[in-house]
């Protein structure tokens, strides 16, 4: 969970505000009909993973375009026509067809359902996706349904007909990358498909990304199609309220544009009268490869059989009435316990967590073909597989089952246990999303600066004692019994009293003799001596509970501050929330009393703001997930209410209209930062307390995962180097300028006799591994150099780049390369065909442009030659 103003140098990348839409001063969002009514900041439609991720950032789903979760808009639409005129339903254009106006919008875990009256008719629009997690083939497709319902509100029959479209910003980074599209209808469904036209497979890596590879389909069954058509999505929808958008099976072409050109399809007009009538259509998107983990490419586990596309489609079409049954009981059920446990409030905040949680990672298939789930970190600094968020997250995977549970600790454990971490204590991620090719955070791999030793070692202890008590056995914890040992015994040495050091609160910056994260360390050894004994080590467990309780009782002494208990145990006239305690009770561990936990509610009640309880005595600021672990401490649904329903009111009025936050102000309501992360999968902790409805849900597990493979070995190719940079050799000096050139710039008659001349690499702001010859502390920089290739080209080469952030690279004028987000150390870029192509032997001229939006930055670049490498 990371801030701008420390350690990672892209953190602020996404400060503040910075992917949402904000109210203008003095506007307030308009209050809910109901008290336990919920409008959402913003509304999940399509949620599946990180980069097929829609959301309608306003209080109509008419009333706004729509966008993907970092705020770029991606723009979906519908229109319905009633007896020969065109309302919209959903986005804002095109303007010259009126809303049809809205009467409600509800939000379940696998559904979000919109309803809308006008012109005689009633229109339900239900976005479905059937995130179902007893079985992660189902949760882990890509696909979400439109199901439209309609019925006669004045007694009356009526034409009716419908259009839905997509612009082709759902398949790139950036709106001005070329995209082409094709009919690609079969196995009776009508389908249009676009993609971008370079498909960068895996190539770009961060967090203020979105997916420019792979395919985004969408489908209707052929019988119910009137029409499909390709054009700018404003057109297609004026094309539909005249004549139609028209029918062109086997069209295809190429745009210059993403934002030029969309694709839509148009259903057959219907009769609609009293009895409802329903019709349906499917969006989705193919990725081809979706992680990549130690340096191998690894495939969404929708496909693990072989799976292509057109397999997934008609899947899901045939299975749509059955799935939308599924759902519909499902979220029944969840709703029905959710609401007996903490209340409608709670429910309903826990329904807009569901898709969010799940959609903010990627479910892929090991070489077993088993489920390995990535979580990213959105809007912090796109880390993959973080423990300290995906410690908050487990609570939603913990209850639903093991194979869930243990999807995302798979790919953590197996690299946590290979030679290449060398520290005694856990790590803290596996790379930058979607590269998860080891830790980039803090001090890396190399040092321990900036490590969350205690942090991380007492995430995963104790995630494996949950996942142990719900197996009735430690056997998937024994497969990584010697790091488990090794990190408890650190936590015996270090764990009591944390030095100065960091957190998952990581944004509040160092603080030494850490109170809850103190407590945090004694549950996982009280964790860690539950799984002992389950192992039949009945000494080795009676020496680690007298270890945690001597440590409690001593906690309960040291840390008390009069009426509760500090921030810091050398720091008097503090407090802060002690989350951590939650495990105590959950996992049957007997370290901590009763009165502790009542002190600390009573304390807490006191402190409260309008939009809840900060998260200690230093700022206002709190955090959405560990505001309902503090209001389970005690188990008393009076104190459970009355800690959650601020946080459920600032949902309602807090001004940022971007997809649910954690860390907010509870005082202006404002979101400070971090948007649609998976850590609001923690709102399901209070589940954990019940063992009956945890077993209930983790019963139901039909994936039933075992036997993973190990981590993918990597054998390091052999790099020949062409043309050198500039940590390879001094005094390469490239023609640079800060400011926008006019003209084609990365041409080869393009006069640059008037920029400036610098030594590689470029950059400011301390970025890791890099060696700053001359200083650029702009937004942008542009580059030129030529450059002699000695004989012939070789067949295997690429750009050895290190890039902070996005760089174009051009070759004798032709566009060669692109790369998004940032690296922390020299990578290798792919050329494009046509790249390649450019390169000749003698002189070339290689030209690139470089984009920088906050924190560190730097450029260099070089090419090489890459062969294999030969196992060691």
């Amino acid at each position: 969970m990371k801030h701008q103003s420390i350690l990672n140098p892209k953190a602020a990348l996404l400060a503040a505000g910075a992917l949402s839409l904000t109210l203008a001063h003095g506007q307030v969002r308009p209050k809910p009909a109901g008290e336990n009514d919920l409008v959402p900041p913003s509304t999940p439609l399509v949620a599946c993973d990180p980069y097929f991720s829609i959301w309608s950032p306003g209080d109509t789903l008419n009333g706004v375009e729509t966008t993907h979760w970092t705020g770029k808009q991606q723009q979906l639409t519908s229109l319905v026509k009633i007896d020969g005129k065109a309302y919209r339903v959903m986005g804002a254009t095109p303007a010259a067809a009126p809303a049809l106006k809205q009467k409600s919008l509800t939000v379940l875990p696998t559904r979000t359902i919109y309803t809308f009256e006008g012109a005689g008719v009633s229109v339900s629009l239900t976005f479905l996706t059937p995130a179902l997690p007893d079985d992660i083939s189902l949760l882990s497709r890509p696909v979400t349904y439109l199901a439209y319902e309609f019925v006669s509100t004045d007694g009356k029959p009526h034409e009716v007909s419908v259009f839905f479209g997509a612009s082709g910003e759902l398949t790139v980074n950036t709106p001005d990358q070329d995209v082409t599209w094709n009919d690609a209808s079969g196995d009776g469904l009508a389908v249009v498909r676009m993609g971008s036209k370079d498909q960068p497979v895996l190539q770009k890596a961060g967090d203020d990304q979105r997916i420019d590879w792979g395919y985004l389909y969408l489908a209707a069954p052929e019988e119910s199609t009137a029409g499909r058509a390709f054009g700018k999505p404003n057109e297609l929808g004026i094309a539909f309220a005249g004549n139609g958008i028209g029918y062109r099976k086997g069209d295809s072409g190429e745009a210059d544009r993403a934002d030029g050109v969309g694709a839509g399809l148009e259903l057959k007009p219907f009769q609609v009268g009293n009895d409802p009538v329903s019709k349906w259509a499917m969006i989705a998107y193919d990725d081809i490869y979706a992680i990549q983990y130690n340096r191998k490419n690894l495939r969404a586990y929708w496909r693990k059989d072989g799976w292509e596309a057109k397999d997934l489609l008609a899947a899901s079409a045939k299975e749509y009435s059955e799935l939308r049954a599924r759902c519909e009981t499902f979220d029944a059920e969840v709703m029905a316990d959710l609401e007996k446990l903490g209340g409608v409030k709670y429910a309903k905040l826990s329904a807009l967590a569901y898709r969010q949680c799940f959609a903010a990672g990627k479910f892929v298939a090991d070489d077993n073909g088993q489920p390995l789930q990535f979580s990213k970190e959105n809007h912090s600094n796109g880390c993959i597989a973080t423990s300290d968020v995906f410690y908050p997250m487990a609570p939603q995977f913990l209850l639903f089952g093991p194979s869930l549970a243990k999807s995302f600790l798979a790919p953590f454990m197996e690299y946590a246990k290979s030679d290449r971490w060398k520290f005694p204590f856990a790590p803290h991620d596996l790379g930058t999303y979607p590269h998860a090719n080891g830790q980039v955070y803090g001090g890396g791999e190399k040092t321990e600066e900036n490590q969350m030793p205690v942090e991380e070692s007492g995430n995963v202890l104790l995630l494996m004692g949950a996942v142990s008590q719900m197996e009735g056995n430690a056997e998937y914890a024994s497969l990584y019994w010697p790091r488990l040992e090794q990190w408890a015994e650190y936590l015996k040495k270090e764990g009591f009293d944390p030095a100065n050091q960091l957190c998952t609160d990581d944004f509040a910056g160092h603080l030494a003799h850490n109170v809850n994260l103190s407590a945090k360390a004694i549950c996982a050894l009280g964790a860690f001596a539950k799984m002992c004994e389950m192992r039949g080590e009945s000494e080795k467990a009676a020496s680690y509970s007298k270890t945690a309780k001597e440590f409690a009782q001593r906690w309960i002494k040291e840390a008390k501050d009069g009426d509760h208990t500090r921030l810091a145990f050398d720091r008097p006239g503090t407090w802060s929330q002690k989350y951590n305690l939650v495990w105590d009770k959950i996992l049957g561990l007997g370290l901590f009393p009763d009165e502790v936990l009542r002190s600390e509610m009573d304390f807490y009640k006191k402190k409260q703001n309008v939009y809840g309880l900060p998260l200690d005595n230093r700022k206002e600021y709190t955090k959405l997930d560990w505001i309902v672990w503090t209001a389970s401490l005690t188990q008393d649904r009076s104190d459970f209410e009355a800690l959650v329903a601020p946080a459920f009111k600032f949902l309602n009025e807090g001004p940022n209209r971007s997809p649910m936050t954690d860390w907010y102000e509870t005082v202006s309501g404002k979101k400070v930062g971090f948007t649609a992360r998976p850590v609001v999968g923690g709102v399901y902790l209070p589940a954990l307390y019940h063992k009956d409805l945890w077993a209930k849900y983790a019963k139901r597990d039909v994936t039933k995962a075992k036997g993973w493979a190990p981590m993918p070995e990597y054998i390091a190719p052999v790099l020949t180097t062409i043309v050198p940079n500039g940590a390879e050799k001094d005094g390469v000096v490239w023609s640079y300028t800060t400011a926008r050139p006019e003209g084609e710039w990365f041409g080869t008659g393009f006069d640059d006799s008037k920029w400036q001349k610098g030594a590689a690499g470029f950059g400011a702001g301390s970025p890791p591994n890099a060696k700053v010859r001359t200083r650029w502390n702009s937004s942008d920089i542009w580059v030129r150099r030529e450059v002699n290739i000695p004989g012939n080209v070789p067949d295997n080469i690429a750009l050895n780049v290190y890039y902070d952030e996005d760089i174009e690279v051009y070759i004798n004028g032709v566009r060669a390369a692109a790369a998004g987000g940032f690296v922390t150390d020299f990578s290798l870029v792919p050329l494009l065909p046509e790249g390649k192509a450019a390169l000749k032997p003698g002189k070339n001229l290689i030209a690139v442009h470089c984009l920088q939006t906050t924190g560190g930055q730097y450029l260099d670049l070089g090419i090489v030659e890459v062969k294999p490498g030969e196992k060691k």
